[in-house]
């Protein structure tokens, strides 16, 4: 017999195993491309799709069946074609970036605009700490495919470090798809 050394969080006493694994199971076949899960997605250079996995994350605007409740973390596979990345932003967590196919060039800068950069393959990572300013561009001929995890269930929005794109950081939210 088997004995479960740890208690089952309140939302899931007496859930049957069958409900849990119909829960909290995430196949990329379910997953749809969300081309607009952050404001800076609409800018050429920043157009990137996201699938996610695990949790509401900084979007927040999509009440998806097929994503995972989360307790303490977010998880999504992002998608960057060439030329592509992300603005330079902050969160109020960890965020770590492990690449699984192709190469990502992530950095991290101060707020004079001094900027390290470092190239990623695949099986790399990086853990940007809360209150870094961090981002990625897709700098070569191929697409990348990565996966990101924050450290809370529901983080706040991105805060950006450029001030037109942090003053609409929030304008993705109320928009439908």
């Amino acid at each position: 017999m088997s004995v479960a050394r740890h208690k089952r969080p309140p939302e899931l006493e007496g859930v049957s195993l069958e409900q849990i694994i119909a829960t909290h199971v995430g196949e990329f076949r379910n997953k749809r491309a969300d081309w607009a899960a952050f404001e800076d997605a609409k800018i050429e250079g920043f157009k990137r799709a996201q699938h996610r996995f695990i949790g509401a994350g900084g979007s927040g605007k999509h009440n998806d069946p097929t994503v995972i409740p989360a307790r303490n973390m977010t998880l999504s596979i992002m998608y960057v074609e060439p030329g592509q990345g992300n603005a330079a932003h902050t969160h109020e967590v960890e965020e770590v970036f492990f690449v699984l196919d192709g190469h990502l060039d992530v950095f991290v800068e101060d707020e004079e605009g001094n900027r390290i950069t470092k190239r990623l393959g695949k099986w790399d990572c990086i853990s940007c700490p809360p209150g870094v300013i961090h981002g990625y561009e897709n700098n070569s001929l191929e697409r990348v495919y990565f996966q990101v995890m924050l450290g809370r269930a529901k983080p706040d929005t991105m805060g950006y470090a450029d001030d037109r794109l942090f003053q609409r950081r929030g304008a993705h939210l109320s928009e439908t798809d």
